[in-house]
C-alpha cells in the first residue's frame, strides 16, 4: 500500500498542533497525497539536475543529524522509479550519518533548486553497501573523475516524496548559473568593443 508523505510526517503531536492552530481540517484527508511512492519524470529531471542535497538521519539517542551532501550535477542517481543511490566519499571521517543509518535506516532528503525556488522532500529507507557487494550499482554511481576515495554506496528505497511551497526560498545562483546568465551580455560587450576598436582604427587612418 502506498504511503503518502503526510501519512509518515503527521503524528498525534503534529495533529494536536494543527488542531490548536485551526488547520487540522486542511490535512485530514491525505488521499491526493498517496501517489507519492513512485518518482515521475518531473522528479527524475529535478533529481538529475541537482549538485547537492541535505540528508537527515536520527541517532540512537534520538537526536537528528542533518548533513549537506554535494558533488557533480546528477551524483544522486535515480536507479528506478522507487530507488536512488549515491556514492559516499571519504570526508572528515566522523561517520555520523553512516553510523546513524547503520542503526536506523530511516532518512529524509531535501533537494533545493534555489534558482527556480523549488524544493523536493523525500522519505527513504537507506541500505549501506560495500563497493564489491553490487559492482554494477557501484559502476552507476561512482564518478569516473572523482578524486576522493569512495568508501561505500547508499541505496535509498523511496517511501514517499512531497513538493514543498516555494514561499520562503530565497533565490541563489551558482557560479555556473551566473556565468550562463552573463554569457549574452559578455558576447554583446565583446561585439561592441570590437566595433569600437574598428572605429578608432578608421578614425586614426582618416587623420593620417
Amino acid at each position: 500500500m502506498p504511503y503518502g508523505f503526510l501519512d509518515i510526517a503527521v503524528t498525534p503531536s503534529v495533529r494536536a498542533i494543527q488542531a490548536r492552530m485551526g488547520v487540522d481540517g486542511i490535512w485530514r484527508d491525505f488521499t491526493a497525497d498517496r501517489k507519492s511512492d513512485r518518482f515521475t519524470r518531473a522528479e527524475a529531471g529535478f533529481i538529475a539536475d541537482r549538485d547537492s542535497f541535505y540528508l537527515a538521519t536520527v541517532s540512537e539517542t534520538g537526536w537528528p543529524y542533518v548533513q549537506h551532501r554535494g558533488g557533480p550535477r546528477g551524483f544522486l542517481k535515480l536507479i528506478d522509479d522507487r530507488t536512488l543511490a549515491f556514492a559516499d566519499y571519504r570526508g572528515n571521517r566522523q561517520y555520523v550519518s553512516a553510523g546513524n543509518l547503520a542503526a536506523n535506516g530511516r532518512a529524509c532528503l531535501i533537494l533545493v533548486d534555489y534558482r527556480r525556488r523549488a524544493r523536493l522532500k523525500i522519505y527513504a529507507l537507506v541500505e549501506t553497501l560495500g563497493l564489491a557487494d553490487e559492482p554494477e550499482l557501484a559502476a552507476q554511481v561512482v564518478g569516473p573523475t572523482r578524486q576522493a576515495r569512495t568508501e561505500r554506496i547508499f541505496r535509498l528505497r523511496l517511501m514517499a516524496f512531497d513538493w514543498n511551497c516555494p514561499q520562503h526560498i530565497v533565490p541563489r545562483f551558482s557560479d555556473e548559473e551566473v556565468a550562463e546568465m552573463l554569457r549574452p551580455f559578455r558576447h554583446r560587450v565583446a561585439v561592441l568593443e570590437a566595433e569600437n576598436a574598428a572605429l578608432r582604427a578608421r578614425l586614426a587612418g582618416d587623420r593620417g
